[in-house]
């Protein structure tokens, strides 16, 4: 199954708020949402659980058990502006910490590496143990992503 993400204004337009109330539901936790890059997005799962009962929209005893880890190759900025930028959101589902750990770690590894075709991408990795769910969200030139995206793939299948 897909899941659909929003940012702040749909997610504002849908419920028919201003963009600074949505953003307020995030910082207090009523609303779970994922920050990519420098915007927020919400899944359709987390909305629908919102608004379908707005106190236990989150779960505050799961969000205790979250871990988020978010890294920026950012050393120096490309003088290329022209360059196409492109994000990414995978979940890993059924992912015991230990696979949790293995991945980010390689996938940091490769993050951190000396290669000048890895400056000003981004990777933002969250896992949530009660849920056993890893959320990778990847920002960069497509080039990164889509080689980023093979080593997910090659560490999803090895288990």
């Amino acid at each position: 199954m897909e899941d659909k993400f929003y940012n702040i204004e749909q997610v504002a337009e849908i419920l028919d708020v201003h963009h600074k109330t949505v953003r307020k539901f995030i910082k207090d936790g009523k609303l779970r949402a994922n920050k990519l890059g420098k915007q927020w997005r919400i899944s359709k799962n987390d909305l629908d659980l919102f608004t379908n009962n707005k106190d236990s929209a989150v779960d505050i005893g799961s969000s205790k058990n979250d871990e988020e880890i978010e890294f920026e190759n950012n050393y120096y900025k490309s003088e290329e502006d022209n360059v196409i930028k492109v994000s990414s959101v995978v979940n890993i589902e059924h992912i015991n910490e230990e696979e949790y750990i293995r991945t980010s770690n390689m996938l940091l590894s490769v993050m951190n590496c000396n290669d000048e075709k890895l400056i000003g991408n981004r990777i933002n990795m969250k896992y949530s143990k009660n849920e056993k769910r890893l959320r990778i969200m990847l920002w960069g030139s497509i080039d990164v992503v889509k080689d980023l995206l093979d080593v997910i793939s090659v560490f999803s299948k090895v288990k």
